[in-house]
């Protein structure tokens, strides 16, 4: 591509531009990935250099869901008060700082302290990219396009254990750690080329600063759009955070908080982090369990394009309802692996096999369609606000999970862990199939208006 060509792309010539814009925007995600998967083979080498009880492995491991937790609490009301733009500028920043931290850490009071100020990160980024992306996006691609940021939280994990196998015969876990510093420089410089969101423009008295990113971002319709966003912002004049509770918004309310908790008490994110401990359990060398690690990662990725390519195509109710039900199976076989230790020298391929299938589904449901769903189905004026309070949810669930793993593998063993999960996902594929909604190619004004109406989620 010349160079004239790519001003051409950044100046908003054609359609292009909003594929660059959301790949920039989904740099957020590759930062949530890597810095959530960078830990898994880390830990290995931590445990060599303190010492740590379960207890303390978990409240290492899980500092960052709780900094990701109040990242959250206050993401939402930041990207409304202060735009969806500036607060990914200051997750970079906070994601440097956090990275910095944990790679000079002395002790383990430092490196969890690190842990958390990247967690904080985490929390707005997870919120704040979705966010965006399904604000600028047309109706027609938005859950292709939002679903990209899901796609570079699987990018950034795998990325995160080539980082960590390229470091692990020196077992340099500082090193891995600070790796997070280069992403989070390449997120800072690439916001520098993004607009802000027209939605959140027009809200804020901006009509023809918003008129001119939807021209940018539209081939056709941009006159109609703004009059929905007009009509919208003009219904939601008197809308505060605190109707998240008035009864029209409780559907969309109920719907995001359990997608929120049941993406993480599945048990995800146990084997995110933990899957080289996992595997390690089975009889694998330390570099041989991060090697596998990368098969998991690369099996998420390839999975996460696939969903991308069938969301807008098949819709995200069908994609929860198979991902779900084929996570209840492979928890079932997993359990079963780790209930039989007499498969000896197999057991380790069986439980990489198992927890690649596992992944797998999760990759092509819960994983990226929460993500787009709670950026869909709330109200303009409180969207950024609500998605604060479902992913305070999500990351108080993740919270548990991994601060709890370890105990629970110790106090009732692996295979009665995954089992739990298992009954964790089939209560979940009941709530997906009872009130998860379908908004495949509907305008956000529109699901926004159903909701006004009473007009059930879930038809």
């Amino acid at each position: 591509m010349s160079t004239a060509t790519i001003r051409n792309v950044l100046r908003g010539d054609g359609d292009r531009f909003i594929y660059v814009v959301s790949a920039l925007a989904a740099l957020n995600g590759l930062l949530f990935g890597f810095d959530t998967g960078i830990i898994s083979g880390a830990f290995l080498f931590i445990q060599d250099s303190f010492v740590m009880s379960p207890l303390v492995e978990g409240i290492i491991v899980s500092g960052a869901m709780a900094g990701a937790a109040a990242g959250a609490a206050v993401g939402g009301q930041l990207a409304d008060r202060l735009g969806r733009r500036r607060l990914i500028l200051i997750a970079a920043i906070v994601f440097f700082v956090g990275s910095f931290t944990m790679a000079v850490a002395p002790n383990v009071p430092v490196l969890v302290a690190g842990r958390l100020i990247d967690g904080v990160a985490i929390g707005f980024a997870s919120i704040v990219g979705p966010l965006y992306i399904s604000e600028i996006a047309p109706p027609s691609i938005r859950g292709g396009l939002t679903s990209l940021n899901q796609l570079m939280v699987t990018t950034g994990i795998l990325l995160s254990y080539f980082v960590n196998y390229a470091f692990a015969d020196a077992g340099a876990w500082r090193w891995m750690l600070g790796a997070g510093m280069v992403p989070a420089v390449v997120l800072a410089i690439g916001i520098l080329k993004m607009p802000e969101s027209p939605r959140w423009l027009f809200e804020h008295g901006q009509k023809d600063e918003a008129r001119a990113v939807l021209e940018r971002t539209r081939s056709s319709g941009v006159e109609q759009e703004l009059d929905e966003i007009e009509e919208t912002v003009e219904t939601q004049s008197e809308t505060g955070v605190r109707d998240l509770l008035a009864p029209w918004l409780r559907p969309a309310l109920v719907v995001g908080l359990g997608l929120a908790v049941f993406q993480q008490i599945t048990g995800i994110n146990a084997v995110i982090y933990y899957a080289p401990t996992i595997l390690e359990s089975t009889g694998l060398g330390n570099v041989a369990s991060i090697l596998a690690t990368v098969g998991i990662g690369t099996i998420n990725v390839v999975m996460t394009v696939v969903a991308i390519l069938l969301v807008d195509r098949v819709g995200r109710r069908r994609l929860l309802l198979v991902g779900v039900g084929g996570m209840v199976a492979t928890l079932v076989v997993l359990g079963t692996v780790f209930y039989l230790p007499g498969l000896g020298g197999g057991l380790g391929i069986i439980a990489t096999i198992s927890l690649m299938l596992f992944v797998s589904f999760f990759a092509i449901g819960l994983g990226p369609v929460f993500w787009l769903l709670i950026s869909e189905i709330y109200p303009l004026s409180v969207r950024g606000s609500a998605m604060g309070v479902v992913t305070v949810a999500n990351w108080g669930a993740n919270l548990l999970v991994s601060l709890t793993f370890p105990v629970l593998t110790d106090g009732v063993g692996t295979a009665a862990t995954f089992w739990l999960f298992g009954l964790c996902s089939l209560v979940g594929l009941v709530f997906v199939y009872s009130y998860v909604p379908e908004t495949k190619g509907r305008t956000l004004e529109a699901i926004e208006d159903d909701l006004r109406q009473n007009i059930s989620l879930a038809d």
